[in-house]
């Protein structure tokens, strides 16, 4: 394979957008290991004191992640999301105002590879969340499985993520005063096996969890599709019924995270690596569907705004993809 290397005359703000990236992916993939390393490594130095008071304190803290985290806002305002923000370019888009005196529920499609406009768009102000959506604090649901991770959970928190479990959930949506917007993942780990470019297949036709506690709580539900999400890697080929597709579901089952074989270009180099490919996302923030509240909601009234909330997330699809050169004979398809 012959290798296209990056040429040295490449202007600097183009190599700190590809250093924001970078830094960003490695903190996806590699930050949680290194933080356990560090933790343990600490206990057998003269330095052993710092992880002994870390551990206290995560004792005491334990139960502020499921309560709405504890947000940085300076860390929220790095200039380093601005970099990785112009690297594909990332832009939000509203297509209806939100009331801050409610609390909503998003429901964010599709998942893609690593979430990237999900992360940019809720975790950080780089997309101009509070201008666009004044008096509204979006949080953004996470696998609990990396809040349990020494000095990680602190940074995650810092951006305004949530453990992905009913009790965080709950204590957003029911917050009084409204202003809150708790953004869901809907498709999960599980759809990130499908992200390769032009694919519009969504793990959505028996997820009605997200409905379910919408209504619990009598929050409107708010569809949002990201055009270019899976569009920004490559993946090796695992259709179902494969082997490769047969090993990650079990390792998903076992580890509670899927395990996509990714690839796209390089720091250095176009060829091959694991940073994205310099193409552009879009996520369109749709309308509010309103829902009644009913502690106890029924299959039957589950089912019935589930079918609304994917017909209007197919309308959200439809009337947008042109604009962001989706074929225009590509819909949404519901697995």
């Amino acid at each position: 394979m012959k290798v296209e290397f990056a040429p040295r005359s490449v202007p600097l703000q183009r190599r700190l957008q590809t250093a924001a990236v970078a830094q960003w992916v490695f903190s996806f993939l590699g930050l949680a290991p290194c933080c356990i390393t560090a933790f343990i490594a600490l206990l057998f130095t003269r330095f052993w004191l710092l992880s002994a008071l870390y551990a206290v304190w995560w004792l005491l803290d334990r139960d502020q992640p499921s309560r709405g985290g504890r947000r940085v806002q300076f860390l929220r305002n790095g200039a380093v999301w601005r970099y990785m923000r112009d690297y594909f370019p990332i832009t939000l888009v509203k297509t209806t105002e939100l009331d801050p005196r409610q609390n909503y529920l998003l429901g964010f499609h599709p998942h893609g590879v690593l979430a990237t406009g999900a992360f940019l768009n809720f975790c950080t102000e780089a997309s101009g969340f509070s201008t666009l959506f004044p008096g509204i604090t979006p949080h953004l649901m996470m696998l609990s499985l990396w809040f349990r991770v020494p000095f990680l959970r602190d940074y995650l928190m810092s951006g305004g993520l949530v453990p992905s479990d009913k009790e965080s959930a709950s204590h957003v949506l029911q917050r009084p005063g409204g202003g809150n917007l708790l953004a869901i993942i809907v498709g999960g780990a599980q759809e990130a096996l499908d992200a390769r470019p032009g694919s519009c297949t969504l793990l959505l036709r028996n997820r009605k969890g997200f409905v379910r506690l919408a209504i619990q709580h009598g929050t409107p539900l708010v569809p949002a599709f990201s055009f270019g999400e899976n569009d920004l890697f490559d993946q090796v080929w695992n259709p179902k019924g494969s082997w490769l597709r047969w090993i990650q579901h079990r390792l998903q089952r076992v580890m509670g995270i899927s395990l996509p074989l990714f690839h796209a270009r390089g720091v250095f180099q176009y060829s091959f690596g694991l940073v994205p490919y310099r193409r552009p996302i879009c996520t369109v923030v749709g309308k509010p569907i309103t829902v009644q509240k009913k502690q106890k909601p029924s299959e039957e009234e589950v089912d019935r705004v589930h079918e609304k909330y994917l017909n209007e997330l197919s309308k959200l699809f439809e009337e947008h993809k042109a604009e962001y050169n989706v074929p225009a004979d590509s819909h949404l398809e519901f697995i």
